[in-house]
């Protein structure tokens, strides 16, 4: 018979069970669930971002206590929060990064039971939900790794303690301080920002940007805190303005855009359901609808906004401030840390009545400038387009342009004065591409041409553009310019041939800034941007068969690349109706330009060879239709060439004798030298052309070069294979004191830097430098170069020169040290703060190098060690003497530089060897 079941009390089901307390790590699961769950019901809006992203961070503080208890650590240790979580700002999906410190004398490794509780408790932390980050250091460890690391020197600058000792970690805290150099800490951080920014193509205005790392997101604002902290001047926007460094309103603007970029980062972790700080176009419409943007799209002329669109526009307008706020404090920062460390204030120097020039930066008379005078707005970029040597605006002229906004108005759009200046500015021979950007960052763009404002921010919905309208709009005002300069004529040489024929670039400019500016209308924005450029050329005085060129160019800008990529150029019929639709080989010759820009400006991906080839194409065969011959070379490029064969011819030189040697030369050359430069040039060269190796052979040429000193050539054993020449000639300088040397020999990597060696101990400064390679392998290279040595003696110098430099250059010993040249009392008094700019150009095949620095004897070689201690090959050079400042552009080669380590090394190594000794 069954046994029955015992009597249950009545109550029994209602009785709780009797189960254990939850562990640390359940209960930090469930408490960071019920904030994540909050915070994606929470309305929408800015203000509760911060107190979610604090709570994250006390409930990571309160699991890591309870396991740091339960793996029962030594008491003599410390935990301490670093990084982003060490301020008390965790992220949904952030990492939640830890610092066991030890005490001294210490060892895990050879304390068993200590290393075991570790290694329990960081178990433990991954068991509980938390992404720990961890590291076990002593105070010794930690001061060593930030000397030689500076993301581990940043994280621990916001070393936090949690649990353990207080003792230990104020120890700490003292070691750290004690070993931080404020002023070296900012300039390793800036350089990592503009790396950073290079990264993410320079530019806060990408289709799919990085919260956190791109221009203009959350980095950017941290780079100043920290800078900040580093030298003791507080770790709060609040501290920034008591220390004058910031004004209430620039808080209130820091802190509303800090609050809305880590509310989209915020809602990308949670929409993700990981960590994701990228804003991809698959998440934007979900962003922007947790934000509440589907049922508030704006209207925008004829169409509706998307959301996402919405989004970004907000998200780039914030960037935008970022990036204003991020350039005006950094640069208060680093003056107060200059001033702090001893160094004497930046020498004003007066420009005119409104103006100084603050070491290569505009700066205002007087902070309320522009409310007095609206007129200077634009007159300060005017002058930072024609004034060589200015390369910037101050951190108190960009304060005063960012408080100048209102002043902006329908009035002053409708100035004659403004009209004129504006318009000025597009006739600069110079600083064309730079001016326009610094007035778009700075809002003055978009504030006097208000169509213009209309398509900041405003993203491109195809599969090719990736940037906003405004950028593409800037990047193709940029290749137009960059056609008309000798130093880029390597990247696309037919485009630099017809430009060097061309009388009015400005044309192309302004087409260039209205072609696009009608996008996001609706309907055919070449037809209505044309007829906003067409209101622009009345409003502007620009004569009429100007504007007419400049409205067909806007009208017109698709058609050749519609008709190059998708018609039959073999087809007269084609060929016919394209000419007759251009008209002349100058509205085609321009459209040609405008539209290569324009291709180059939607993505580094999209242009190719292949493009570029049919558009080449397209075009010759259009200018012959129209009766034209294309110009090949341009006509400024012919008329040296013809001025300088007469020159040759008056000299007895043979017929056609210059051939050997102009078959190795290319269109920058032509473009950088004049008529007499070239024919002194053949003169000495032409004649040993012939001898030289072909371009195979002198790419297979050794280190070991050897040439005599009279430059002519030595053969081999058996008189079949010739050495490399090195030549060198020397002459009174044409345009003015000291002399002009020429050097012919095969190019290498150090070559540069041995030359400039040999100039330096010879005791000569170099005022010039033109650098060239030639098709077959050798470098053509003309200097300037000037001694303090009375100018009676230049004649004697000549024989010198080329007799001695031979020689220096075969040399295969390694390069000297550069020696610590003397500077002058002046720059000693206000030294120019040295300043390099390493990036890539549009091909990534060769990196433009600017340098700008005090001047000092020996200082180009300083700087040609460096390259050559890389193995970087140096293929032109631009130097500038302004005064005491030097500002040189090198165009770079070399494997080296396609990795990021290497170009922050470089560019440290130039900055040290660019501070004054």
């Amino acid at each position: 018979m069954p046994r029955r079941a015992a009597a249950m009390p009545p109550d029994a089901l209602t009785t709780p069970l009797d189960l254990p307390p939850p562990t640390a790590g359940e209960l930090y699961r469930q408490r960071k669930t019920a904030v994540l769950d909050a915070m994606r019901h929470a309305p929408p809006g800015v203000r509760g971002v911060r107190t979610a992203l604090l709570r994250l961070a006390h409930l990571a503080d309160e699991a890591l206590r309870s396991l740091w208890a339960e793996a029962g650590l030594d008491g003599r240790l410390a935990l301490a929060a670093v990084g982003g979580y060490g301020r008390g700002e965790l992220f949904p999906f952030s990492d939640v990064d830890v610092l066991v410190l030890l005490p001294p004398g210490v060892d895990p490794a050879a304390d068993t039971p200590l290393r075991e509780g570790i290694e329990r408790f960081i178990s433990s932390c991954w068991d509980a939900g938390l992404d720990i980050g961890s590291s076990v250091r002593s105070v010794g460890d930690c001061v060593a790794m930030a000397d030689q690391d500076l993301t581990v020197q940043t994280a621990l600058l916001e070393a936090r303690l949690v649990t353990g000792s207080r003792k230990l970690f104020r120890e700490f805290q003292q070691h750290f301080a004690a070993h931080m150099d404020s002023l070296d800490f900012f300039s390793a951080k800036r350089l990592e920002m503009r790396q950073r920014h290079a990264k993410y193509e320079d530019t806060p205005y990408a289709l799919e940007p990085n919260i956190k790392e791109s221009p203009g997101g959350l980095r950017d604002l941290q780079i100043i805190l920290w800078t900040a902290r580093a030298a003791g001047l507080g770790d709060r926007w609040e501290d920034l303005a008591r220390a004058g460094l910031a004004t209430a309103h620039e808080v209130r603007q820091l802190r509303h855009n800090e609050a809305l970029l880590a509310m989209i980062r915020t809602r990308l972790h949670l929409i993700a359901n990981r960590r994701e700080d990228r804003l991809v176009f698959d998440l934007q419409n979900a962003v922007a609808e947790s934000f509440g943007m589907a049922h508030r799209a704006a209207e925008n002329g004829r169409i509706t906004l998307r959301a996402s669109e919405v989004l970004m526009r907000r998200y780039y307008w914030a960037a935008k401030a970022v990036t204003q706020l991020n350039q005006i404090l950094l640069q208060g920062l680093e003056e107060n840390l200059r001033m702090r460390h001893g160094e004497p204030a930046p020498e004003l120097q007066r420009v005119n009545e409104r103006f100084f020039d603050k070491s290569g930066l505009i700066e205002v008379a007087s902070d309320d400038l522009y409310q007095r005078d609206p007129h200077a707005i634009l007159e300060t970029f005017l002058l930072y387009a024609k004034t060589p040597g200015l390369k910037g605006l101050s951190a108190r002229t960009l304060r005063a342009l960012y408080n100048a906004r209102t002043v902006m108005d329908h009035s002053f759009r409708n100035d004659p004065v403004n009209r004129k200046t504006f318009l000025a500015i597009l006739q600069q021979p110079q600083g064309i591409t730079h001016a326009f950007r610094l007035m778009n960052q700075t809002s003055v763009l978009g504030r006097y041409l208000w169509v213009f404002r209309r398509i900041v921010g405003q993203m491109q919905h195809d599969l090719f553009h990736v940037y906003t309208v405004d950028q593409h709009i800037l990047m193709v005002l940029r290749n137009v310019r960059r056609f008309f300069m000798a130093e880029h004529a390597h990247e696309y040489p037919f485009c630099s041939q017809l430009a060097a024929g061309w009388d009015k670039p400005w044309i192309l400019y302004v087409a260039a800034l209205f072609h696009d500016i009608a996008k996001g209308r609706g309907g055919d924005h070449s037809e209505l941007g044309a007829q906003e450029v067409r209101r622009f050329c009345q409003q502007h005085g620009i004569a009429q068969g100007d504007a007419r060129l400049i409205e067909f160019l806007v009208s017109e800008h698709l058609s050749m690349s519609r008709i190059a990529q998708k018609e039959d150029l073999s087809d007269p019929d084609v060929i016919r109706a394209f000419a007759q639709r251009v008209g002349n080989e100058r509205y085609l010759t321009a459209l040609y330009l405008l539209t290569v820009a324009d291709v180059r400006g939607t993505s580094p991906k999209v242009w190719n060879a292949w493009k570029g080839k049919l558009l080449e194409d397209l075009y010759k065969l259009t200018v012959r239709t129209l009766g034209g011959r294309a110009p090949d070379p341009g006509a400024l490029i012919e008329s040296r060439k013809r001025a300088a064969l007469v020159q040759l011819a008056l000299a007895s030189e043979r017929h056609e004798s210059h051939k050997p040697l102009w078959d190795t030369l290319d269109v920058s050359y032509f473009m950088r030298h004049d008529a007499g430069d070239i024919a002194w040039h053949t003169r000495q060269l032409a004649r040993h052309v012939r001898t030289a190796p072909t371009a195979h052979s002198a790419e297979n040429a050794t280190h070991s070069v050897a040439a005599r000193a009279d430059g002519s050539t030595a053969e081999g054993r058996f008189g079949t294979e010739p050495k490399p020449l090195t030549i060198v000639r020397a002459r009174l300088s044409p345009v003015g004191e000291g002399l002009q040397v020429l050097v012919y020999a095969s190019d290498r990597p150090d070559l540069f830097a041995r030359i400039c060696g040999y100039f330096d101990r010879a005791g000569f400064s170099i005022l010039d430098a033109k650098i060239h390679t030639t098709r077959n392998g050798y470098a053509l290279d003309t200097f300037q170069i000037v001694s303090a040595i009375e100018t009676e003696h230049y004649r004697e110098f000549i024989h010198m020169v080329e007799a001695d430099m031979p020689k220096a250059i075969a040399s295969t010993d390694p390069l000297p040290a550069p020696r610590l040249g003397r500077v002058s009392r002046r720059v000693k008094s206000f030294p120019v703060t040295p300043r390099i700019d390493l990036r890539p150009d549009d091909k990534a095949q060769h990196w433009l190098l600017t340098v700008t620095a005090s001047d000092r004897v020996g200082l180009l070689y300083s700087i040609a060690h460096v390259l050559a201690a890389h193995q970087i090959n140096l293929e032109l050079a631009k130097v500038t003497t302004l005064g005491e400042r030097v500002e040189d552009m090198f165009l770079l080669q070399g494997a080296q530089l396609q990795h990021n380590k290497t170009q922050l090394a470089i560019e440290q190594e130039l900055l040290d060897v660019l501070e004054p000794a």
